[in-house]
């Protein structure tokens, strides 16, 4: 559920109204509605009240300052992937007991950072990077706590370019390697193995997926108690999808019945280890929690096809060129009337540069606004300058009232830490 509804003729967020919000912004921008942000928040936290968890929401999603600490506040953790991330998530107040740290190229300088920070764990993946944060954590004299990221070969049934957890994928360590490697790590002065970590993908509709990785990962956790390894945490990390069209993802309350039933039957097997789970959400909790609201410049015809062509870019929102995602259109002020077919594109010089094709939308003018739903994730997080545009402005309301949270880029930001290069351009 979201708080974007119409009032009469005009679309709102929350308790007030987007033209009024867009007067004082302009366009394009992003809205987000908090009172969707802490619902989603603690649907999710809340489905878990009754088994040990952590949620340790998912930076890359959507990692604005103001987002990270409304969720610091509600006793989040964070999953990050980069010192960039980990930088953002300390600034808005995270703890560092409570950030666990992934992907798969971590930088040396990156390491020592989280080292030193006293980050929970890192999600380990693969023997090189293991022995390289063994390295660290000697050299400043810290042990490092470690996960290893399983790849357990589940096939996530999501869009190829966002699966992570088959074979052909860049991501984590095999399973048939894997207690070779707990055994290794054992054995390294600075790490100390804590947990078992897998993450399958984003914009997950099926339990399936989270089962079948999860039954694999508790066949490990009992071969290492038997080896005398224990482990105390276990992250199945995120990827629960979220409806942007007609997808069925299930809601956190089944996902959590569903995960607790196997971790119950697992930690009987494992008594003497408690297990805590660690989830890392992003899509499910900030996708429907955002909008980007854009301006229409030009009606265009062109032989049988119709344009609206808008202010807003693939640099905005890159996810309907990348993946061919749908997101649904509305416009802000309510239109009645035949509706027609209309691609709907941006400004840039790129075929690939669209929002909607093919879609059946009101008949709309040069000056209408429209509100491209469900951009709360993977929006302006993979947002860019291409073309020399500057970036969007990022709203928070609240109520009756709205805050910018990130001013729209000007054309000196574009150019700040160029250089020309005149000894060289004589």
């Amino acid at each position: 559920m979201h708080y974007f509804a119409y009032r009469g003729q005009s679309l709102h967020t929350e308790g007030i109204s987007i033209p009024r919000i867009i007067k004082s912004v302009g366009t394009p921008a992003y809205l987000y509605s908090y009172r969707t942000l802490r619902r989603h928040f603690e649907a999710f936290d809340r489905a878990f009240t009754d088994i040990p968890h952590l949620v340790c929401y998912s930076v890359k999603a959507n990692s604005n300052l103001s987002i990270l600490r409304l969720f610091s506040g509600l006793g989040s953790g964070f999953d990050v992937i980069s010192g960039g991330e980990l930088y953002r998530a300390l600034q808005a107040g995270a703890k560092p007991g409570k950030i666990v740290f992934s992907g798969p190229g971590k930088t040396e300088a990156e390491i020592e950072t989280a080292v030193k920070a006293g980050i929970l764990m890192f999600n380990i993946e693969s023997v090189s990077e293991l022995l390289l944060i063994n390295r660290v954590a000697r050299r400043v004299k810290r042990t490092a706590r470690i996960a290893l990221r399983l790849n357990p070969d589940v096939d996530s049934e999501t869009h190829p370019y966002v699966t992570t957890a088959t074979k052909s994928n860049k991501f984590g360590i095999a399973l048939s390697q894997a207690e070779e490697v707990y055994r290794q790590a054992a054995r390294l002065p600075g790490i100390r193995p804590v947990g078992v970590d897998f993450h399958l993908g984003s914009q997950i509709t099926s339990l399936r997926p989270f089962l079948s990785a999860l039954k694999k990962a508790g066949r490990l956790i009992r071969r290492l108690s038997r080896a005398g390894i224990d482990i105390s945490y276990l992250d199945l990390g995120g990827g629960l999808g979220v409806t942007y069209r007609d997808e069925s993802p299930p809601h956190p309350s089944e996902y959590a019945r569903a995960i607790s039933r196997e971790v119950r039957a697992l930690q009987s097997a494992v008594p003497r280890s408690p297990l805590t789970l660690i989830f890392e959400p992003g899509r499910v909790i900030v996708g429907n929690a955002g909008i980007l609201v854009a301006r229409v410049l030009y009606t265009k015809k062109s032989g049988r096809k119709e344009f609206y062509i808008t202010d807003a870019g693939m640099n905005d929102l890159i996810r309907p060129a990348l993946y061919d995602s749908y997101h649904d259109i509305l416009p802000v002020r309510k239109r009645t009337g035949r509706k027609k077919r209309v691609d709907v594109v941006g400004p840039i010089c790129e075929s690939g540069d669209f929002i909607s094709r093919n879609r059946l939308l009101p008949a709309l003018e040069p000056g209408d606004l429209i509100a491209i739903m469900g951009a709360g994730a993977y929006g302006f997080a993979m947002s860019s300058n291409y073309n020399s545009r500057p970036r969007a402005a990022e709203i928070l309301v609240r109520g009756a009232r709205f805050s910018v949270i990130r001013r729209r880029e000007n054309y000196s930001d574009l150019t700040r830490g160029e250089e020309i290069a005149r000894s060289l351009l004589k």
